[in-house]
């Protein structure tokens, strides 16, 4: 667990000293990536994080002039997300994470190892009692008792 902590530490402190984000708000970017506007509920979703998070997390992206929000032209109450030049520009920057260097590897292995895998990574989820905290919360948690401030923009 020692070694999956500092990798996850090390790999936020490069960076937040690159990008000035966080790997939360690098995930959230990339999903939004792909150039098709989405929900913030698509990608709380996709993150499978809290819909709170989700809106922590795009308040701080949509103030350091990463992403923009647009109304639905159909449904005014619908939201879009989508990058801003500032956002395209800080993903290309961005070093490859842990998490995709993991599921690079982990989408490699059998099924069967797999399914072993996160049964496991599950079970010690259970002893921690951890199962109903928000993992990006985690995730961007190492970076603050690292000493990294999050990015604010001048």
């Amino acid at each position: 667990m020692r070694k999956i902590l500092r990798a996850t530490e090390s790999n936020s402190k490069q960076l937040m000293r690159e990008t000035g984000l966080t790997p939360s708000q690098l995930i959230f970017m990339q999903i939004l990536e792909g150039g098709q506007e989405v929900t913030a509920g698509q990608v709380a979703s996709r993150m499978g994080i809290t819909q709170a998070t989700t809106t922590a997390l795009l308040q701080k992206l949509e103030s350091a002039g990463m992403i923009q929000r647009r109304r639905g032209e159909r449904d005014r109450r619908q939201v879009f997300l989508s990058l801003t030049e500032s956002g395209k520009k800080a993903l290309a920057i961005a070093p490859d994470g842990v998490h995709a260097r993991f599921q690079e590897k982990f989408s490699s292995l059998k099924d069967w190892e797999q399914i072993m895998l996160v049964a496991a990574l599950e079970r010690v989820a259970d002893m921690l009692d951890m199962s109903e905290l928000d993992a990006a919360a985690v995730i961007d948690h190492v970076a603050e008792l690292a000493g990294d401030a999050p990015y604010e923009p001048s």
